[in-house]
């Protein structure tokens, strides 16, 4: 079964950094894809950042310069948060689209989410 464990998150002031990880663990195949959402209360969850087999990363408009989205060989994808602001606090939750074992079809599977909260 695939698992997806994600670490880092926490409390910063406006203006400081946080980085965040996420391991995808399990019978995996192929990853297509992996990335980063967030859902702050009482919003939608959306989109922050993704990245692709090819490494061609994606960005929110609201995070374009501020964040980096980087994967390795071993199926985890970071998140290095920068300048950030009040309104990035949110649950961030990864997630990846990956064959499950020899499973031919993809499969979108989501982290547990973690806290990160920017205090002004």
């Amino acid at each position: 079964q695939v698992q997806l464990v994600e670490s880092g998150g926490g409390l910063v002031q406006a203006g400081g950094s946080l980085s965040l990880s996420c391991a995808a663990s399990g019978s995996i195949g192929r990853v297509r894809a992996m990335g980063w959402h967030r859902q702050a209360p009482g919003r939608q969850r959306e989109l922050v950042a993704s990245i692709s087999s090819g490494d061609n990363p994606n960005y929110a408009d609201s995070v374009k310069g501020r964040f980096t989205i980087s994967r390795d060989s071993a199926n985890t994808v970071y998140l290095q948060m920068h300048s950030l602001k009040p309104e990035d606090t949110a649950v961030y939750y990864c997630n990846a689209d990956l064959q499950e074992g020899d499973s031919y079809s993809y499969t979108y599977y989501w982290g547990q989410g973690t806290q990160v909260t920017v205090s002004s």
